[in-house]
């Protein structure tokens, strides 16, 4: 039997990590899941199959905590073929006028910046070896100014770093992926209340994954931007 392809996915207990870690088993990738949620991680990979899926209790925020999740992945599958860096959360309190809660905020950036830039840091070393593919989550509010939200700030960093890790893997024959949701009726909203607007299902989002790593080995799709109709911005 010809090795199986290994897509490692951050944030994959819920949302579009699950979903896109669904669609990869069905296509025929090996899944390596990393999250914070044990019991919702295993719940997935007995789901998938243990043969298929690893499950991987890792925050993001924590660069050892990442470094134990790429060693766990690489001694259950031995390689590294792609990795989807979607970890990411929203505090929706605001600049001015808000609660004195600056931990919130700290938190938000540890995982939605640093928790992205460290899992690069980590894994690109072995997606070199492969020639692999690097996905990472955006945000429409990553391109506008989302008012009364940090969340926004981080999804322009995000972008940013997308661009930047691009251009430092040209020869490496990796590819760089910005995925770039919309609205969409997943757990990730918590507290925070959602715009009065269509909304995108986790599926629709992680079909738009697997196109970008279903492409040829010379094609590179920069960036997805992905809205449900009707949403306005």
């Amino acid at each position: 039997m010809p090795t199986r392809n290994v897509l490692l996915i951050t944030g994959a207990s819920t949302g579009i990590g699950a979903a896109t870690a669904r669609k990869a088993v069905h296509q025929g990738y090996s899944v390596a899941l990393a999250a914070r949620s044990a019991d919702k991680l295993t719940a997935l990979e007995q789901e998938l199959g243990p043969d298929r899926a690893h499950a991987i209790v890792c925050d993001v925020a924590d660069w050892d905590s990442q470094k134990a999740m790429l060693q766990s992945t690489l001694e259950r599958f031995g390689r590294l073929d792609a990795v989807f860096a979607n970890a990411g959360f929203s505090k929706g309190s605001p600049f001015y006028g808000g609660p004195d809660k600056p931990g919130e905020w700290r938190d938000m950036v540890m995982t939605n910046v640093f928790g992205a830039a460290a899992t690069a840091r980590l894994t690109l070393p072995e997606l070199a070896k492969t020639q692999g593919h690097f996905l990472i989550t955006g945000s429409v509010v990553g391109h506008i100014t989302s008012t009364r939200n940090l969340y926004s700030a981080t999804k322009w960093a995000v972008t940013g770093i997308a661009q930047s890790i691009r251009n430092e893997m040209v020869g490496t024959g990796v590819r760089v992926s910005l995925i770039e949701p919309g609205v969409v009726d997943t757990p990730f909203w918590g507290a925070v209340p959602k715009p009065g607007t269509p909304e995108l299902s986790p599926d629709d989002v992680a079909s738009a994954v697997m196109y970008a790593l279903q492409q040829p080995p010379h094609v590179d799709i920069n960036n997805i931007l992905i809205r449900p109709v009707g949403q306005p911005h």
